[in-house]
Order: structure tokens, then sequence, then C-alpha cells
């Protein structure tokens, strides 16, 4: 008797919690879109894990993605309005309830795409993620576009000069005409690009330029709320015009807006190029908000030089674990054991370039190390590229955060740097390229 008044208690409950609050399954929590030129990320996050179903529709092509367990939401609805027109890869975002119980996003595509679906465990003040990669099928030679982007500068810069100095003898040789305008100077025809030839890679110095951090990874963040991704892609962006300025040089980023990078395809992008130099830009960050001071560190075949340089490999190397990264990509163990192959020639040459940055960057500021420190930092393993990751300041610091916000630190650091990179080249010029194009 007690059992069935015990039941039929539930039961009133159940009828006064009503459908919604007997829901099962996840609920989304945020939704995000990092559009790139180099790929666009979708990102789903939900207070449990997502299960997903998806394929692939032409005509046109779309990215069709069925979520099992879950309802309608407002919040999944943001997503159609976080597509941005500029977007490279989504022309836009569809969702509705496909099933009771089943939501269907569907993703129309700009260009042929090859997607990249995974999921990601909680981590930092994420809950559960899953995670829509957008890349381009063929993936364009950055090589050759570095060398046609430098060869169309140069022959932009070329082609003003001669412009201004056919304007200037123009009106020297103009007479005078009472009541009559001066017309304007007939247009020089433009020369027609040159072809890349193999000397013309062979004398471009090439620095790959790497921008911590970014994306769903905001890095550090300082008292006011700074985040170290910001911070280092305009360091960057500064640094890249600063080195594209000198004669014979170019700079790759391997970030130039806010998405995320994994830490082995820094790496290959900068050996994709075949760049002659890596410099990996961060702002340090402690627990205690008194510590300060530019670092420049490099890789080590063994132990790292102090316990300081340690943490700071491991919170590097945990980057990937933040901005998340697909373990099941093919190439991904080909690449990390590549990537180990580091050598001492290399380790070498990486503190040497570190000693002439470091050596321009006390002219500027604090050095929170008056040497070049070593650790097992993932992403200065090029075996081939001398590596370097130069931390600019303390973001936790609340003096060097107002720093690192200003200008004119900026410009301060990055004169430091390009000078450091100079001096480098000057005592070890750069070896000819061997790949053809």
């Amino acid at each position: 008797m007690k059992r069935r008044d015990a039941l039929r208690g539930m039961g009133g409950l159940v009828l006064l919690l009503g459908a919604h609050e007997l829901a099962f399954g996840a609920s989304i929590v945020a939704v995000r879109v990092w559009p790139a030129a180099e790929y666009t990320r979708v990102t789903l996050e939900s207070d449990t894990p997502l299960s997903l179903k998806h394929f692939m529709a032409d005509n046109p092509q779309r990215l069709v993605i069925d979520i099992d367990g879950l309802e309608l939401s407002p919040t999944l609805r943001e997503l159609v309005g976080k597509v941005r027109s500029d977007d490279p890869f989504i022309e836009g975002v569809r969702v509705g309830q496909n099933q009771p119980r089943v939501v269907r996003l569907v993703i129309d595509l700009k260009q042929p795409t090859a997607p990249q679906l995974f999921t990601l465990a909680p981590v930092a003040a994420y809950q559960h993620r899953a995670v829509f990669d957008l890349h381009p099928t063929h993936e364009r030679d950055p090589l050759r576009a570095l060398v046609q982007d430098k060869a169309q500068a140069e022959q932009k810069a070329a082609q003003a000069v001669q412009d201004a100095l056919g304007e200037f003898i123009d009106k020297m040789n103009a007479p005078p005409v009472p009541g009559r305008a001066a017309s304007a100077p007939a247009p020089v025809a433009a020369a027609s690009a040159p072809p890349i030839s193999q000397s013309r890679i062979d004398r471009l110095i090439i620095v790959a330029l790497d921008p911590g951090h970014g994306g769903e990874d905001p890095g550090a963040t300082g008292p006011t709320g700074l985040r170290e991704k910001d911070v280092v892609l305009a360091v960057a962006l500064k640094l890249r015009d600063s080195i594209n300025a000198i004669p014979g040089m170019r700079a790759m980023l391997t970030r130039d807006a806010d998405f995320f990078v994994p830490l082995q395809e820094r790496v290959r992008k900068a050996r994709r190029v075949q760049a002659d130099l890596f410099v990996s830009i961060h702002a340090d960050a402690f627990f205690k908000p008194h510590a300060r001071g530019a670092s420049v560190f490099a890789l080590s075949q063994g132990g790292a030089t102090s316990s300081t340089a340690r943490w700071m490999a491991d919170k590097e190397n945990a980057a990937d674990l933040v901005g998340g990264v697909n373990i099941k990509a093919k190439d991904a163990t080909v690449l990390r054991t590549l990537l180990d192959m580091s050598t001492t020639a290399q380790i070498k040459d990486s503190l040497k370039l570190g000693g002439e940055v470091l050596g321009q960057i006390r002219k500027v500021g604090y050095l929170h190390k008056g040497s070049v420190e070593q650790a097992g930092f993932a992403v200065l393993k090029a075996p081939d590229v001398p590596s370097i990751l130069v931390e600019t300041a303390f973001i936790s610091n609340p003096e060097e955060e107002k720093k690192l916000r200003s200008d004119e630190y900026r410009d301060q650091l990055v004169d430091a740097l390009t000078s450091g990179i100079k001096r480098y080249f000057a005592k070890n010029p750069p070896l000819a390229r061997q790949r053809q194009l």
C-alpha cells in the first residue's frame, strides 16, 4: 500500500514538472565561428558530449550535420547570425528540428571544402566542444605566393616612382596656357610581372613570424582584460611590415587574423616556405603579479635551463589542448616524428639568433633573464630552421600590461626585433634553397 502511494506521488511530480524539465540530453551553451583565409572553424559548446553524424551534399555544396539527443534552442539559432559575409568558406547556415530529438545543421559552402569534424573534452574555461574545421580541398603553395607578393610590391613601388617622375617632367616641360588647366600626364603602361625564377627565390630571405595562441585559445589575460592573442598578433603585423621594408627580405605569418593554429602546423608552415628563421611571439604570465621583463627562449634537447623555463614550456605546449586539435588527422604522427629530429646545429644557430634579439630588447625594456634560456618548446622543433620564442613582457603585471597595450612600446619592440634579426643575418648569411618550384 505504501509503495503504491509512493508511486502515485512520483507520478504527480512528473505531471507537475512537465515535458521541458524532463528533457534529457545535451544543452548548447555557446556557439562560435572563426573565419580565416586558411580555414573556418565552427564550434558548438555543450554541457554534455554531442552525438554527431555528417555528410556532404552537392548542388549547391553543403555540409549536413545531424545532432542526436538535442532540441533546437535560441543559443543554437545564434549560429545563423554569426556567419560573416566575408567568410571565405561559409555562404550561410541553417538550423532546424529535423526529427524529434535530432537537430539538423546545414552549412552552405562557397568553395570545395574538406571538412574535419571532431570533439574535445572539457579544458580550461570550456565545457564539451564539437568542432567543424572547413579546409580548402587544395592548399596553395605558400612559397610561390610569398615571392609573388614581394614581386608585386616592388613593381607597385617602382610604378609609383615612375608615375611621379613622369608627372614632374610633364609639369616642367608643358608651357602655361592662360585660362586652361594643365592636362593630366598620360598614364605609363605598367610592366608585366616578371616570372618567378629560382634565383629570385634563392636570394629572398624569409622570416616566419608566429603570433602565439588565437581563436579558441586566448592565451594569458591581463588584469584589465587585455588578451595575449590580440597583443602578439598586433606586434607580429607591425613586425611583418618592418621586415618587408628591408630589401631582399619577406615575412610570413603563421596566422594573420584571430584563428587557432596547432603548434605542429605552425612549424610546418615555416618549413613549407623554407624559412630562414622562425620567431614565435608571446606575452608572459605568472600567478604572481610582480613578475616582469622580456625573455627569449631556444629549444633544448635535454632538460630545461631553469624551473621557470620548464614551466613556460609546459604552459605554451598546452595551447593545443585549449585551442583544440584534431588528433585523428592522418599526418599528425608522421609530423610529430619528424619534428622530434631537432639537431644540434639548429639549436646552436637558434642560440645565436636569440642572443642578438635579446641584446636589442635589452635597450627598450627590463629583461626577466639576462641570457637566452632553453626548454622543450614544441613550436621550436623545426629540425632545419633556427627558432626562438620571445616573451615580450608579463601581461599579468599591471604595469607591463599597460606597456603592451601602447603603440609606443610595440613600436620599440618591433624595432628591437628587426634590429636583432638583421644583426643575425649579417653574421650568418642564409643558404640557398633547394626546392624547385
